[in-house]
């Protein structure tokens, strides 16, 4: 159900006193991943549905997660300003996934909104020695093990082998890397295994490229390695997930 089509008021009536709203609003039309698309205004208006709820649920706090580019929007500052309006205290910054322990470099937007007294952003720490090196291999089956094909294929996308070989100039023949398959991530295209991985999207875009002797042979990451570097525990089960 979209925010715009759910009353604040039925919530409130549904669950009673709220404390803590939550949010992520549509970010497609900020996101580099959108490519060189238009944005749509539209869809980042849907941050204005925080202002919505907040003005009839009240809740004390509200935290609101969104990719980095949405602080270019010419909007934002007159968001905050309404957010000030309520009587919000506000505290926003960028924060990195791999400086709380994950593996996984993901750098967002955190807006962090508290009626009663000012908040901070949490301080970051140390960046985790978990690497997208680490996560290689989990969930792999000794008897079934993941299938490689050949870098260098009839109906490679140009685009994709321009990729792995600007990857392969750089690190050297021998060295594997981890390639963005599909579109793009604005920072050229691939990553060494000794940093945690770049953001995860619901797009399979990750592959990971190394040489095999006669050049070089490649597979998409599995949804456990992704699981892996989302910072989920080896215990957690994804039963009947494979992208083979």
């Amino acid at each position: 159900m979209k925010a715009s089509s759910l009353s604040p008021q039925r919530v409130l009536d549904e669950i009673g006193e709220v404390d803590l709203v939550l949010a992520s609003p549509e970010c497609t039309s900020h996101s580099v991943a959108k490519g060189k698309r238009p944005g749509c205004e539209l869809s980042r208006a849907t941050a204005l549905q925080v202002i919505r709820f907040a003005k009839v649920l009240h809740p004390r706090w509200i935290v609101v997660e969104n990719v980095i580019q949405r602080r270019q929007w010419t909007r934002f500052k007159e968001w905050i300003g309404k957010l000030n309006g309520l009587g919000y205290k506000i505290d926003h910054g960028t924060l990195d996934a791999r400086y709380f322990s994950t593996p996984q470099s993901r750098r967002r937007l955190f807006v962090v909104c508290d009626r009663e007294a000012n908040p901070s952003l949490p301080a970051s720490g140390r960046m985790t020695k978990k690497t997208v090196a680490s996560v290689l291999g989990r969930g792999q089956s000794k008897d079934k093990p993941w299938q490689w094909s050949c870098l260098d294929t009839p109906g490679r996308a140009e685009a994709t082998l321009a990729r792995a070989n600007r990857a392969i100039d750089e690190l050297g023949p021998k060295t594997p890397f981890i390639m963005v398959y599909y579109g793009t991530d604005g920072a050229g295209g691939f990553q060494t295994l000794d940093r945690p991985l770049r953001t995860i999207t619901t797009l399979d875009r990750f592959a990971y490229v190394r040489p095999n002797g006669k050049g070089h042979e490649m597979r998409m990451l599995q949804p456990t390695e992704l699981a892996a570097a989302m910072g989920f525990p080896a215990c957690h089960k994804l039963p009947g997930v494979s992208r083979n």
